[in-house]
């Protein structure tokens, strides 16, 4: 994995803030976004929230196509991006404009995790569709979730029908747990780890410490 994928960087500036959650299927972070919502929005900030693939018409009709059809990795890599730009120019980009902040469930570190680590896409091609689709829009804050498979599992055991991704084997989700963690090792600043394998409250504890941290450093470089 090359080091100097377009993923890694906060957006320039802007008056907006961007903020992904991220994870492996069954680790917990849709469960908080609500959570950070009501932070956000009690700080006076306004909040938007989208998700991948998703967050517009066209790409929630997509969602439906990636989520439940069988594909080749390039059509999936393809499809995840024409969402993504869809999202990024209809939702993320004008509300960041206006000074919104936008909580985005999952972004690009979704398809290097999934399409890169899991389905082993070379580096070089999601730079390269990610040069096109997402250029300088990148997350100010990534809240990663992380959780030992076999807890995930449990969990997705306990939920609603599968989708094909929460269908894989335990090969794929180690390989894409995998790349995550590389992700935060290579970008701790961006990139921030919750160990999500404890209950609602701890987790919720180990949120409201980065947010406050994250807010705090806003507040500091909007004074400077």
């Amino acid at each position: 994995m090359t080091n100097q994928h377009i993923a890694t960087t906060p957006s320039e500036k802007r008056p907006g803030k961007l903020i992904s959650f991220e994870g492996i299927d069954g680790a917990g972070k849709s469960t908080h976004i609500p959570f950070v919502q009501r932070f956000c929005e009690d700080l006076g900030q306004r909040v938007v929230l989208t998700r991948e693939p998703g967050g517009t018409p066209l790409g929630e009709q997509l969602r439906q196509i990636l989520l439940q059809q069988e594909m080749t990795q390039e059509t999936e890599a393809l499809l995840m991006f024409a969402a993504r730009r869809e999202n990024i120019a209809q939702v993320i980009t004008p509300a960041l404009v206006r000074g919104d902040w936008v909580i985005t469930d999952r972004f690009l570190d979704s398809t290097i995790a999934y399409q890169g680590g899991g389905r082993n896409m070379p580096q070089a091609t999601i730079d390269a569709l990610a040069q096109i689709v997402v250029g300088a829009v990148q997350p100010d804050l990534t809240l990663l979730f992380d959780v030992p498979l076999e807890v995930a599992q449990q969990r997705l055991a306990r939920a609603r029908v599968s989708d094909k991704f929460e269908r894989e084997q335990a090969d794929f989700f180690n390989a894409v747990r995998a790349r995550y963690l590389q992700l935060a090792s290579d970008y701790p600043q961006r990139i921030r780890v919750i160990d999500s394998s404890g209950d609602i409250a701890t987790i919720e504890a180990q949120v409201a410490q980065i947010m406050q941290s994250f807010t705090q450093d806003c507040r500091v470089g909007a004074l400077a």
